[in-house]
């Protein structure tokens, strides 16, 4: 059963309860600590995105086009939309030889309400390259296009490449793909629901890539330094997935899903932690109950800490932009 990780306070009354659950496993699936409910079954939404990078690689895509590592780190994205990212999808597009009309993502604003904010101020006009998942999407289709799959329908759970991605997180989850949950994620392709347990083992692999299928170790290693080398793709500057490894430089593989998922792979550690808020939060209480984690097992230092300190509690404020009570974790991490 889920528990509570965050409480929100104003004044010197508790007004709210977050509840959820935290996974720490390694690589064979072993639980290390845990807090709520292992078996909790949810959607990876776009923590999946890294392990479906690896299909690059398998695909042959990878050897026709010679990615860089920005593209790979925005294939494995959920970034902002802005300039930096649009850049970079353009130039993907014209790569590969398709254009922004082929990509099924739809035309949203940001997902990240400061941006969409700004957004909506500037009355800008919405294109595909403005949605958090159009690096997902180019890479479905130049997956398609490198194994001569039809590129029309690669959004269909029955297309032959939402078939190969369906093997490739059952291979990495060690899931059969007939006890894998199949939905529609936002962005109207396929996505995947598993136990979260099963979740941090695989990000535990994807991390310590000898333990993945030796098919799948050189993608997991470029994907893995490609997010991490270029974290400004992956979310934006600011943003909690894109400060969590630029200031840990390279120790961390750390990918926010939608309603309240967080993933983590500790590089070279066999480690691999997952965090659902089950309420869905993400902005207020999801990114304190990370930080808190990463602290309580000791894989922060001071430094690190200090240089995301604004992460570890969310303020709450008044109308006027005063504090009026804050959001933080109120859980400790147990040994089964």
């Amino acid at each position: 059963m889920a528990e509570v990780l965050a409480e929100g306070t104003r004044g010197t009354i508790t007004e709210l309860r977050h509840f959820g659950d935290i996974v720490v496993c390694n690589s064979s699936g072993e639980l290390l600590y845990t807090v709520g409910d292992p078996e909790f079954v949810t959607f990876f939404r776009s923590t999946q995105k890294p392990l479906m990078g690896i299909n690059l690689f398998l695909s042959g895509a990878a050897k026709r086009w010679h990615f860089t590592q920005k593209e790979y780190a925005i294939m494995c994205s959920s970034h902002y939309g802005m300039p930096i990212h649009q850049e970079v999808i353009m130039g993907l597009l014209d790569k590969i030889g398709i254009t922004l009309y082929d990509l099924k993502t739809g035309k949203p604003y940001s997902f990240y309400p400061s941006y969409r904010e700004k957004q909506l101020k500037e009355n800008q006009e919405m294109k595909q390259y403005n949605s958090d998942c159009s690096g997902k999407h180019i890479a479905f289709i130049a997956e398609c296009i490198a194994l001569n799959y039809p590129m029309e329908g690669y959004d269909s759970p029955e297309h032959p490449i939402q078939k190969d991605i369906l093997k490739l997180i059952s291979d990495i989850t060690r899931i059969p793909e007939r006890d894998i949950v199949v939905g529609n994620d936002g962005c109207g392709v396929p996505v995947h629901a598993v136990p979260i347990k099963n979740m941090a083992m695989a990000y535990a692999r994807f991390t310590t890539p000898e333990n993945l299928p030796k098919e799948y170790r050189d993608g997991a290693k470029i994907i893995a330094e490609s997010m991490c080398n270029e974290p400004d793709m992956i979310a934006a500057p600011g943003d909690f997935c894109t400060e969590l490894l630029r200031v840990t430089k390279g120790k961390f593989i750390g990918k926010l899903g939608a309603n309240g998922l967080f993933l983590v792979g500790v590089r070279g550690r066999d480690m691999g932690i997952a965090v659902k808020i089950e309420d869905g939060d993400v902005f207020t209480a999801l990114y304190p109950v990370v930080m808190s984690t990463l602290d309580q097992l000791g894989l922060l230092s001071d430094e690190e800490k200090s240089a995301l300190k604004d992460f570890s509690e969310t303020p709450l404020l008044s109308d006027h932009g005063t504090v009026v009570g804050n959001v933080r974790p109120v859980f400790k991490l147990r040994r089964p």
